[in-house]
Formats: C-alpha cells, sequence, structure tokens
C-alpha cells in the first residue's frame, strides 16, 4: 500500500501527507536510488532492503525533529 492511501480520514494531519512524501524522495535521492517524485509510489524495481532503508531514514528524521519539539517545550516551561 502506497504512503498515505489509506481510506480518506486515516490520517491525523492530512496536509502531512505532501512533506512525508517530499522527504521520501529527498532521502532516496540522498541514498542514490533511481525513483522520482512523479512516478508515484512504484518501486517493484527496488530491493527491498534498500526501500527499507528508505524509511529507516524517515523515521530516524521523524524521531529527531520530535526529540527537538519536545526540548523546545521543556525549556519553556
Amino acid at each position: 500500500m502506497a504512503l498515505g492511501s489509506g481510506r480518506k480520514g486515516d490520517q491525523l494531519v492530512p496536509a502531512a501527507h505532501k512533506a512525508l512524501d517530499d522527504m521520501k524522495y529527498e532521502i532516496a535521492a540522498e541514498l542514490g536510488l533511481p525513483v522520482y517524485q512523479g512516478s508515484e509510489d512504484y518501486w517493484g524495481h527496488i530491493a527491498t532492503r534498500d526501500a527499507g532503508a528508505v524509511g529507516g531514514k524517515m523515521v530516524q528524521r521523524m524521531v529527531a525533529f520530535a526529540e527537538r519539539q519536545l526540548a523546545g517545550q521543556m525549556g519553556t516551561q
């Protein structure tokens, strides 16, 4: 299933879909994977290990972002 392609209303922040999609293709480019935005989620020619690496990097970045946000909130209390 493609990122964000669940039933309408499944996403907590619907506007986040584009940001996540942009991040996915940015990371894929950094890893040298031959996928390009506009190919709309066909990654069948990409090894599972490489596709998983993209997802892993996305999670790392999102956790780092959340940690920075939380650290900022803790500093203002």
